[in-house]
């Protein structure tokens, strides 16, 4: 299967399986008065959005490509308001500006960036914690905009959460003072009221902001609470795909030598289970066959796969005997 058609799937839900050495097994406690359950903002996906789900290149963990800036971890939970507990399996996109204040994907005089670039966008699923962690550069900032991420949770086909993030601006500032080789504008002069998004707030927005000995550069991390509490038969692509299958959470997740992913068929379909690394390379084709209807568990074991520890996506793929085809994709951990 092509990179391209796995990504066709990646706008359902995604599933995860952890391996001990992950990025997310660092994860920090969350601040105190974190866990609100509050509906993140809705805010503006700003004067120069892309659509990620149609490239193929941004399902991946770092998104930096060849930007230099201070080495810089982004850190989200995600948080379903029905019932205030972790949501596994909704994609989230990030976004942001260079430490120039430039955005990839478009060039005009006020945003000089190369035409057709993609640096600092991409997206990943959420585990089974309900984290996203990606590997980036601190944003710098431009004129009329305090320095922010830009971030959209993709719950289904039919519902997305969009807003914005920031710092705390004495530890934002520091941060550029401290590069200025880097960082050439130096400090930010906007405060949260002098900005025309964050002016109404940002108690639900302001991410944490700390030293990373093991990058020498910073980490942030933000609860963000959206719309629901799972993710299936939300909108029109998840109940047509719930007519043909139903693909739960692989178990144990996360595990170490041996896991189960079950599927529900509710019509014979030809299944094709596929392994996928955080940076999009698809690295295990685990089964292919064609099987009737009924309950099946299929069995990956990572040794024979030469599964190195870590994040994956799987992906089934189911096609009808009319040749329709369903595809959902998931994370699962190996450790």
């Amino acid at each position: 299967m092509k990179r391209k058609d796995f990504l066709k799937g990646a706008s359902l839900a995604g599933f995860s399986l952890a391996i001990p050495g992950g990025l997310s097994a660092t994860a920090p406690s969350a601040p105190a008065g974190s866990s609100s359950c509050t509906l993140i903002p809705t805010e503006t996906a700003g004067p120069i959005p892309l659509d990620l789900t149609e490239n193929t290149t941004f399902f991946r963990q770092d998104i930096r490509e060849t930007e230099t800036g201070v080495p810089f971890t982004v850190r989200l939970k995600i948080i379903g308001t029905d019932n205030c507990e972790p949501m596994q399996n909704v994609r989230v996109n990030i976004w942001h500006c260079s430490k120039d204040g430039l955005y990839s994907g478009y060039s005009s005089n006020m945003n000089p960036a190369p035409a057709g670039s993609t640096f600092l966008r991409g997206y990943q699923f959420t585990d089974a914690n309900g984290e996203v962690e990606f590997l980036t550069i601190f944003p710098g900032w431009y004129n009329g905009r305090i320095a922010h991420i830009h971030f959209q949770v993709y719950v289904s086909s039919s519902y997305s959460a969009i807003s914005q993030l920031t710092f705390d601006i004495a530890q934002k500032n520091t941060i550029y003072l401290a590069n200025p080789t880097l960082y050439t504008k130096g400090a930010d002069p906007l405060t949260f009221s002098s900005d025309n998004i964050f002016s109404d707030g940002v108690e639900f927005q302001l991410a944490t902001l700390s030293e990373d000995a093991t990058t020498g550069g910073y980490t942030s991390y933000l609860e963000v609470s959206v719309q629901g509490s799972r993710v299936t038969g939300l909108g029109h692509i998840e109940k047509e795909t719930a007519k043909v299958m139903e693909v739960g959470q692989n178990f144990p997740n996360p595990y170490q030598y041996q896991t189960t992913i079950p599927i529900t068929l509710k019509q014979a379909a030809h299944l094709k289970v596929e392994l996928w690394d955080l940076s999009g390379k698809k690295v295990a084709a685990v089964f292919d066959e064609k099987r009737a209807a009924g309950v099946h568990e299929i069995s990956v074991v990572p040794n024979q796969l030469e599964l190195l520890v870590g994040n994956y996506v799987y992906q089934v793929e189911a096609i009808t005997d009319k040749g329709d085809i369903f595809r959902l994709p998931k994370m699962m951990t190996f450790r």
